[in-house]
């Protein structure tokens, strides 16, 4: 779900927080057996770095990834464990200098950032109006052109996408609606064969397996079904008989690419399809022959497990497992364990 990262490179050098990694601390596991999800997210919140967040690290030197801090929210949320997690990480967001690093500060601001950190407000059961002194509705509005396009205001260029857009009209319908000219933008980007491009205004029309798995998400949340099922249908023909799907210019499918498009048609409420991706995931995960510390982690894909990919993989490839939509998950109710597989040793 991060297709932030152009940016990043940016962010990593302008701002340094300093951040050291600790020990999470130990929170009690929930009673019952947790499902698969639910270990998942158990697996990745004892990755999080006191706890509260993700880091990555460049050049030696580590630095707040609130994108990815952002995806274990929606994790966590999804499968309705590691609470206290969820709500540390959006304590943690919420500080000035978490905050404006992210969605930008002065002249600077990002449509893709601010809609993802205001789902993940919306989440939580935060009023995204009022998140760390910033209204980010009304940010977000401000960003909006002419077009119905949601674009960037900054000196470094427009990294705006789909997914910028897919996430600032989820966000949006979950706080009153996403504006009419948005939802029609997104829409009539659709590619001829009903998939949607990552990038808009190309010469040539590319549809994208993550961009439609989210564009789908969005036009639902929106009421637009019938391009949303356009979408739909793309993502049938290009899903692999073992479930997954691959990424644009990929060879072998992959956790992040499946997660998303499985959680699309969970949104839309074709299960079998959704179950035949969340098929694909389990069998992506480490279960009770892998090392203990492994355990209820995802792999990217079938190659092996690699760790500095298995943290996003991980988050979203939850979405898939959980069966349920960006539009509609919420932290309410969630447990605040941080579960593990129920393993004889």
């Amino acid at each position: 779900m991060n297709r932030f990262r152009a940016r990043a490179a940016v962010s990593l050098i302008t701002v340094a927080l300093g951040c050291t990694a600790v020990a999470a601390p130990a929170l009690a596991s929930t009673a019952a057996a947790p499902t698969s999800g639910q270990a998942a997210s158990g697996w990745l919140a004892r990755q999080m770095v006191g706890g509260s967040h993700f880091v990555t690290v460049y050049s030696g030197v580590s630095y707040p990834a609130q994108g990815e801090t952002i995806d274990a929210i929606f994790a966590f949320a999804a499968t309705k464990s590691a609470n206290a997690y969820g709500r540390r990480a959006i304590t943690w967001l919420s500080h000035a200098g978490v905050l404006y690093n992210y969605i930008g500060s002065g002249t600077e601001s990002y449509a893709g950032e601010t809609a993802k950190l205001a789902l993940a407000a919306e989440v939580r059961g935060i009023n995204p109006a009022r998140f760390g002194g910033v209204n980010l509705i009304e940010r977000l509005g401000k960003l909006l052109t002419k077009s119905g396009r949601y674009s960037d205001h900054s000196v470094y260029g427009d990294y705006s996408n789909a997914f910028s857009q897919a996430l600032a009209i989820i966000a949006l319908s979950r706080d009153g609606g996403a504006p009419a000219k948005a939802v029609r933008f997104l829409a009539d980007s659709e590619c001829g064969n009903g998939g949607f491009p990552l990038y808009f205004a190309q010469k040539t029309c590319v549809s994208d397996t993550d961009s439609t798995g989210m564009d789908v998400q969005a036009l639902l949340a929106a009421g637009d079904r019938a391009a949303a099922v356009r979408g739909l249908k793309w993502l049938v023909r290009v899903q692999r008989r073992d479930g997954g799907f691959l990424a644009a210019g990929g060879t072998v499918p992959n956790a992040n690419t499946t997660g998303l498009d499985g959680e699309a048609f969970a949104a839309a409420g074709w299960h079998t399809r959704a179950a035949l991706a969340a098929k694909f995931l389990l069998s992506l995960q480490r279960g009770c022959t892998a090392k203990p510390y492994l355990r209820g982690a995802l792999a990217y894909d079938s190659t092996g497990f690699i760790k500095s990919s298995a943290i996003d993989a991980t988050a979203q490839g939850i979405l898939g497992l959980a069966d349920v939509s960006l539009a509609s998950i919420s932290a309410t109710g969630a447990g605040n364990g941080a579960p593990r597989l129920a393993c004889a040793a």
